[in-house]
């Protein structure tokens, strides 16, 4: 009985030592075995994620995609994503990363990890022509349109609530359909970031730059999952490389225009 019991036991601790191993199996590895980098990127956040006239991903964060996958000696796949499904693409293994203006709240930091931060960003809205809205306060009494599942849509729902105005809201899957609401009359202002307001108002005739949101500086990072930390390590040290190259000003430059914007947070280490 004793040594039936031994043997039990040693088989029960080679089962968990092959799980151990299987689950100390990291991301990076993963990624250079496949030979493929999968990278959820938002495609409707131009000029950062968009498609060109050929309808082939393109902007900021598609490079970005590229250029680790570069680095990584590897191809890279482009996984379309809405906001709503940025953190669920790595939380059920779909995607090894997502690109996609994503702020790192420590909400979120319970359910995935981030890297240090690769943009950043504010809030802005756009507005119809003949809405009358100029500043922050003009919005009371407005119809006010977000995409699901973003920090804009998280912000402006506390600040409705405050107003009373809850029932204004508009919440659209992606940010086109928030474009295409205001441009049809049916929302008068759509929250979006201030790097996509020049090519709405380019794109729509009767649309125009909106006030800026009176909430923090959006800070966003590289999407992986949150108990890979050799994985996070990794995308931290790239995004250092990414600045001290000079391709990130090379990338803002070419999508958004001037000076890119400092990543590094005043009083901290980064």
């Amino acid at each position: 009985m004793k040594k039936t019991i031994l043997i039990a036991l040693s088989a029960a601790a080679l089962f968990t030592s092959s799980m151990v191993t299987t689950a100390s199996a990291d991301t990076l590895d993963d990624v250079v075995d496949r030979g493929v980098l999968r990278c959820g990127v938002v495609l409707d956040f131009p000029p950062i994620g968009y498609r060109d006239a050929n309808n082939e991903p393109a902007g900021f964060d598609v490079e970005y995609c590229a250029d680790l996958a570069a680095a990584l000696e590897v191809e890279h796949e482009i996984l379309p994503l809405t906001w709503s499904e940025r953190l669920p693409v790595i939380v059920t293994g779909r995607a090894d990363v997502v690109f996609g203006g994503t702020s790192d709240s420590l909400a979120r930091a319970r359910t995935v990890g981030f890297s240090i931060p690769y943009a950043i960003y504010y809030a802005q809205g756009v507005v119809g022509v003949d809405t009358g809205i100029e500043t922050f306060e003009d919005m009371r009494g407005k119809r006010v349109a977000a995409a699901v599942g973003t920090v804009p849509e998280q912000e402006w729902l506390k600040i409705a609530a405050e107003w009373g105005e809850e029932d204004n809201y508009q919440g659209y899957q992606s940010e086109n359909e928030v474009f295409l609401a205001v441009a049809q009359g049916k929302a008068d202002i759509g929250i979006t970031t201030n790097t996509t307001v020049l090519p709405i108002t380019q794109q729509y005739d009767n649309i125009v730059a909106g006030p800026r949101m009176p909430w923090t500086t959006d800070y966003t990072s590289v999407v992986g999952k949150r108990e890979d930390v050799t994985w996070l390590n990794y995308l931290n040290l790239f995004v250092t490389h990414q600045v001290r190259s000079g391709r990130y000003q090379e990338l803002w430059g070419t999508y958004v225009g001037g000076d890119a914007p400092e990543l590094r947070i005043p009083g901290v280490m980064y």
